[in-house]
């Protein structure tokens, strides 16, 4: 399997090690798969019904990674080891559960409670193969609106090797105290911390600027390669298409549907930022997974919502909520979305972006516009929206969710899927994404439920491991200020000096 950017012609390809090591493909798109193989319900869906989720994870990976870059013996141990049921509290890894007329699929029941070390260890674990037969050092650049990071940190702790080393940045105030704790409470030689001041894409920037010209197509030559595991890497999306698959395969199995049956698809909600977990979704339904419709749960900072419903892909600055991991100005894997929206039409696709780029907008035509809609939809929902639903689900299901599921589960009733009764307006059956857990959340639960409410989550449910990290000491984190008077592409240049510069020092 080889790899291109969604802006090349497709006259130079790339090996799965250089497309995970650049991140940004060098013209500045993103990596996609050459190709994407048909999965056919004999051959591949009745049989991979019957496996565990590292085994389905390694059936998958094995048809993107060559056997010449890691052999089958390697990829089996890398996807066994990153998901592996003794770092999950659950068995199934992603277990499925039925609330009235939904499915909720719970992805987050991981080392960081949220669905990012899903994606997130196995990326980590394949970075480290290839650093290992490298011998070379490398150091992840991570922007994080609160569950990236602390699942990237945790990842590159387990992984134990000492050749991969992170720095993180978080936007100072704009995550919750848990999400901050599970970043600055780690104590490892291969893990820096920063908290900036701006909105939660301003690092984007300096990060892209870093990996783009650093690093040449391979890094072999270089003494420290640096990359991206932010969902821009395309080794992301790729391994959360395992946690659609394995989803669309266990609702089937209740539902009684021969897996691949294409006369019943079943919709997705998710609760949507960058659009990474999207895209994962989307590849899965290109490769011939009976998914639905994609439906895009979005707060306030609903440029999705925007461009589904209307065609006007267009930045606007961020403002804070509840449901801050899910905030965003441009989500990235737009790109990607648009990419096998149009067939693989990269000359359109760079001319789309670069004028995004520009203008900071971008109007599709009609037909494109209504190609986008006939795959996805949207909601947005604000915080008031969000407490009613945390409300509404614990009084209606005795069931606490986080503020991002909660967005995603009132998008799902907006959008007619009857949350709270068996009324559904859709034909098809749909599962909600719950994508993190409630104890990482102390404010938002708090606003919706109360104190008595929060204090009762914790008395109850609450994770003993999360308890442990919040009484544990926190270190205190390299700080990038905001230089008055200054435009923003001078101080991310500023701070782009004072990434590189703690990299120097420290690693």
């Amino acid at each position: 399997m080889r790899y291109r950017s969604t802006r090349g012609d497709g006259s130079e390809d790339y090996s799965f090690e250089q497309a995970l090591f650049s991140g940004y493909a060098p013209d500045g798109g993103l990596f996609v798969p050459a190709s994407l193989p048909q999965l056919a319900a004999v051959e591949h869906l009745i049989p991979w019904s019957r496996l565990t989720f590292p085994e389905l994870c390694y059936e998958i990976l094995r048809l993107f990674i060559s056997q010449n870059e890691i052999s089958n013996i390697d990829l089996r141990e890398i996807c066994y080891k990153s998901l592996s049921a003794e770092d999950f509290d659950d068995d199934n890894i992603v277990p499925i559960k039925k609330m009235g007329s939904v499915f909720v699929a719970e992805l987050f029941h991981g080392p960081t409670f949220c669905f990012k070390d899903l994606g997130m260890r196995p990326v980590i674990n394949l970075l480290s193969h290839f650093a290992k037969i490298r011998n070379q050092a490398t150091t992840l650049l991570v922007a994080t609106t609160g569950d990236t990071g602390p699942a990237a940190v945790r990842a590159v702790g387990d992984a134990s090797n000492p050749l991969l080393t992170i720095l993180v940045h978080y936007p100072h105030g704009q995550i919750s105290e848990f999400q901050r704790k599970s970043l600055t409470t780690v104590d490892s030689k291969c893990v820096r911390i920063v908290s900036f001041e701006g909105g939660g894409d301003d690092m984007d920037s300096p990060i892209k600027q870093t990996l783009l010209n650093c690093n040449d197509s391979d890094g072999a030559d270089k003494k420290r390669s640096f990359c991206g595991v932010n969902s821009y890497n395309i080794g992301r999306p790729l391994v959360q298409m395992v946690h659609f698959i394995w989803i669309y395969l266990r609702v089937a199995k209740k539902l009684g549907i021969t897996p691949g049956d294409e006369n019943i698809k079943i919709d997705v909600v998710l609760p949507t930022g960058a659009m990474g977990n999207m895209t994962g979704g989307y590849m899965a339904k290109q490769m011939g997974i009976p998914i639905g419709r994609l439906c895009a749960g979005v707060n306030i900072n609903d440029i999705t919502k925007r461009v589904i419903e209307t065609g006007l892909f267009q930045k606007k600055k961020i403002q804070k909520t509840l449901s801050d991991a899910i905030n965003i100005e441009v989500p990235y894997n737009f790109e990607r979305i648009l990419f096998y929206l149009t067939n693989g039409n990269a000359s359109l696709v760079k001319q789309w972006m670069e004028t995004m780029e520009q203008t900071q907008m971008l109007r599709l035509n009609p037909s494109w516009h209504h190609k986008l809609q006939a795959d996805f939809q949207s909601a947005r929902i604000t915080d008031d929206e969000t407490c009613r639903a945390l409300r509404q689900t614990l009084e209606t299901y005795h069931y606490v969710v986080d503020p991002h599921t909660a967005v995603a589960i009132a998008a799902a009733d907006r959008l007619g899927y009857s949350v709270f009764d068996e009324r559904s307006e859709n034909e098809n059956p749909v599962v909600v994404l719950a994508t993190a857990s409630p104890c990482k959340f102390q404010e938002a639960v708090t606003a919706a439920l109360g104190p008595d409410g929060w204090k009762q989550y914790r008395q109850t449910s609450f994770p003993s491991r999360a308890q442990q990290t919040l009484e544990m000491r926190e270190n205190e984190p390299h700080h990038f200020c905001w230089i008055e008077g200054a435009t923003l592409s001078e101080v991310q240049s500023d701070w782009r000096k004072k990434m590189l510069d703690i990299v120097d020092k420290h690693f």
